[in-house]
C-alpha cells in the first residue's frame, strides 16, 4: 500500500476511535435511557470500525482527545441532535475528499456504506426535548423579530432618541413576550395537550425575550439612532441566519428557503414601520 493510501486509512482510524470516545462520554452524561443506549451502540460500532480499518492499515492510531472533549461540550450547549448531525456532515465531507482512493481499496467502500446506513438509522431514533418544541421556538423568535424590528424602526424616526427608543422597545417586547407565552399555553390547552402546554409556553416566551434583549441592546449602547437601527437590523439577520442554520442541520430542512422567508418578513415590516414613523412625525406633527 502506497503512502497516500496509508495516510488516508490512518486518518479514518483516528476519526473512528475519536468518535468512539466522544459517543461513550455522551452516553455517560445522557439522562434519557433510549438516547443513552443509542450512544453506547454508536461507541461500540465506532470501536469495531476502528479495528476493521486497522486490518487494512496494520497500525494503531491515537485518538484526538481534544476534539472528543470539544464535541461533548458542544452537545451540552447546542443539543445532542444538532451536534451528532453536524459531526456526521463533517465526516461525509472528509470521506468525499478521499473518495477516489477509497474506491481503489477492495472492500473498504462497502464498510463505509454499511456504517453510513447504520448511523442514519440510529440518528432517527434519537429523541430530544428541545427539538419537540421547535414550533414554539419559531413562534416566539419569528414574532419577536417581525414585531419588534418593525416597532423599533417606527420608534426610531418618531422619537429620534436612543434611550427613549430602548425604553419603549423593552416595554413593548416584554409585554408581547408574556402575551405570546400565554397564547401558546392556551393554544396547547385547547388542543388537549396540557402536559406540554407549560413547557411550550416557556420556550416561546424565552425565545421572544432573548430576541427582544438582543434587538434593543444597540439603542442602549449607542447615541446615534440611525446607526443603532442599522446594528439592530444586522443583529436580526444574524439571529435568523444562526437559528435557521441550527434547524437546517438538526431537522434536515432547507436553510436558504426558511432564511429568506424570515429575513424578508422582518426587514419588510421594518421598512414599512419606518415609513409609518416618518408619516406620523411629518404629517401629524408629533414631536418628542
Amino acid at each position: 500500500m502506497d503512502g497516500k493510501k496509508l495516510k488516508m486509512l490512518k486518518q479514518f482510524q483516528k476519526e473512528e476511535i475519536t468518535a468512539s470516545i466522544f459517543y461513550g462520554r455522551l452516553a455517560k452524561i445522557e439522562k434519557d435511557e433510549n438516547n443513552r443506549k443509542i450512544l453506547e451502540q454508536f461507541s461500540r460500532d465506532e470501536a469495531q470500525h476502528y479495528e476493521m480499518f486497522k486490518k487494512f492499515s496494520g497500525v494503531d492510531v491515537k485518538p484526538n482527545r481534544f476534539y472528543a472533549r470539544f464535541v461533548v461540550i458542544c452537545a451540552r450547549v447546542l443539543g445532542l441532535t444538532f451536534v451528532l448531525k453536524m459531526v456526521e456532515k463533517l465526516e461525509e465531507a472528509a470521506q468525499k475528499t478521499y473518495s477516489k482512493e477509497i474506491n481503489e481499496i477492495d472492500g473498504f467502500q462497502k464498510i463505509l456504506a454499511d456504517e453510513e446506513r447504520h448511523e442514519q438509522e440510529l440518528l432517527k431514533m434519537i429523541q430530544e426535548e428541545r427539538l419537540e418544541y421547535v414550533g414554539s421556538i419559531v413562534l416566539g423568535l419569528n414574532d419577536a423579530l417581525v414585531e419588534l424590528t418593525g416597532a423599533l424602526a417606527g420608534y426610531t424616526f418618531a422619537f429620534q432618541n436612543t434611550h427613549l427608543i430602548a425604553l419603549t422597545g423593552l416595554i413593548t417586547g416584554i409585554a408581547a413576550s408574556l402575551s405570546m407565552a400565554s397564547s401558546e399555553f392556551l393554544s396547547h390547552r385547547a388542543e388537549e395537550n396540557s402536559s406540554k402546554a407549560f413547557t411550550a409556553s416557556v420556550y416561546t416566551g424565552m425565545a421572544y425575550i432573548i430576541t427582544v434583549i438582543l434587538l434593543v441592546l444597540p439603542f442602549l449602547l449607542m447615541e446615534n439612532f440611525i446607526a443603532a437601527l442599522g446594528v439592530t437590523l444586522g443583529i436580526a439577520v444574524l439571529i435568523i441566519a444562526v437559528f435557521n442554520f441550527y434547524i437546517s442541520v438538526a431537522k434536515e430542512m432547507s436553510f436558504i428557503k426558511h432564511f429568506l422567508e424570515m429575513a424578508g418578513l422582518s426587514l419588510g415590516v421594518s421598512a414599512l414601520s419606518f415609513g409609518i414613523g416618518v408619516l406620523v412625525r411629518v404629517f401629524i406633527g408629533i414631536e418628542i
